[in-house]
């Protein structure tokens, strides 16, 4: 088990309330090549890198990456391993943990099902949990929104499961966790369609939200597990879609963020991909300290090798060249329930959608074994060629410019890592 110390998140609290701009990134992926970059990036310094794993990524029957809460500790030790990362400085947070994956299950299943997640993601060794029972279940609940006290009582209960878990693993552990909590939690990975713009936060629903889910805590007897919620998750006004982006104005949430300066939590915000380096650092200005952070970083990634993918039609014969977006393309035709409720239109639309849009549902299908071997003949391909300045320009433009100043090599792998590190140096600006 690695040594996921929670301190660091500790440290950012104590800044944020002593007046100082830090922050952390949340990198939200499973995907090797964003995890290398991530870890080959923070190698140079001295501070943490948090990588996060959701509920329907990952849980106790496999998820949609086959790893368990287990499996994926593993994986991110064997890329920390080959990358020279050291684990001390590796935190691991799951992220909507609760009944989400079984929402349409009776309530009592579906949280015996979160619980044995919770469980399962603790005696991993995962330390900061993103606690959120903020989903309708079944037929239980009754229409409209769900009542805040039952989200409470479900948080609180999720919360007991945890501790239980932790408990089991030896005294010391009992104090290694550490919570985020929130009724006001955007669904995992995006829009699904398109918003012009995003209800903020308002201060007396987080005040309700806070008091409720703390009585229910007490309800509970976990006064001293209260004590590390370090964080909430709330809605500063940002979002991201297929075709569109919704960016951060300060003016918008300066009521959330004085209301921040009051209570012992920093915010953790979802759904920050796109968002532009200035508009990341003033979230954290304004006490939005945690800012996830996922589909950009693919979409990095689908770039840079859609761009390699270009130059290789220009560069080897039509009988060797891999054909990897025709092979994606064909995958996500086989396999469309990964995209469909995402993406919408006639056939020349939703293929548009499939390969370029924001929402980066592409990401789901790079695993796939053709997807695999079409990638790996394409870096190869590239690897036997010297990629001539002119093609560099054209559709790498910002490596190309690197790469002429000697600051990168013209490999096709230092290229790929080049370009999520563009997306990855935008958080490490922002988070002070």
């Amino acid at each position: 088990m690695p040594s996921l110390n929670p301190n660091f998140l500790d440290e950012i609290v104590r800044a944020q309330k002593q007046g100082l701009p830090r922050g952390i990134a949340s990198v939200c992926s499973a995907h090797p090549w964003v995890l290398k970059a991530a870890m080959m990036a923070a190698k140079t310094g001295t501070r943490p890198l948090l990588v996060e794993s959701t509920c329907n990524q990952v849980n106790q029957f496999g998820g949609y990456t086959g790893m368990t809460p287990a499996d994926f500790v593993a994986y991110v030790r064997a890329v920390a391993a080959e990358n020279l990362f050291p684990l001390e400085r590796l935190i691991l947070g799951g992220d909507h943990l609760g009944p989400n994956v079984w929402r349409n299950e009776p309530a009592s299943s579906a949280m015996q099902k979160s619980a044995g997640m919770l469980r399962a993601y603790v005696q991993a060794g995962y330390s900061k949990i993103h606690l959120d029972a903020s989903m309708k279940l079944g037929d239980d609940d009754p229409a409209g929104l769900l009542d805040l006290e039952l989200s409470a009582h479900r948080t609180a209960w999720l919360a007991k499961a945890a501790e239980s878990a932790c408990a089991d693993l030896g005294p010391a552990w009992s104090d290694k966790l550490r919570y985020i909590i929130g009724s006001e939690v955007p669904i995992p990975g995006g829009a699904t369609e398109h918003e012009d713009r995003v209800r903020v936060t308002k201060v007396p629903d987080a005040r309700r939200s806070l008091a409720v889910m703390q009585a229910a805590f007490k309800a509970e007897g976990l006064e001293s597990t209260w004590e590390r919620v370090i964080g909430l998750v709330v809605q500063p006004g940002v979002e991201f879609g297929d075709d569109f982006i919704l960016e951060y104005h300060s003016g918008a949430a300066r009521h959330l963020a004085h209301f921040a300066e009051t209570i012992p939590f920093v915010y953790e915000v979802h759904s920050t991909d796109y968002q532009t380096r200035a508009h990341l650092r003033k979230l954290v200005r304004d006490h939005f300290a945690i800012l996830k952070v996922g589909p950009a970083l693919t979409f990095a990634f689908r770039e840079a090798v859609f761009a390699l993918a270009m130059m290789e039609d220009e560069l080897i014969l039509p009988e060797n060249r891999s054909n990897l977006i025709g092979i994606l393309d064909e995958a996500m035709t086989r396999q469309p329930e990964y995209w469909q409720n995402y993406y919408h239109g006639n056939t020349a639309g939703t293929r548009r959608q499939r390969m370029f849009s924001r929402s980066d549902r592409i990401r789901y299908y790079w695993s796939d074994g053709r997807v695999q071997s079409a990638l790996e003949r394409l870096l190869q391909n590239l690897r036997e060629k010297t990629l001539p300045p002119a093609l560099l320009s054209q559709f790498l433009p910002d490596q190309s410019e690197k790469v002429h100043s000697r600051q990168l090599d013209a490999a096709p792998e230092a290229l790929i890592l080049d370009k999520i590190n563009s997306v990855l140096e935008d958080y490490a600006f922002a988070s002070g």
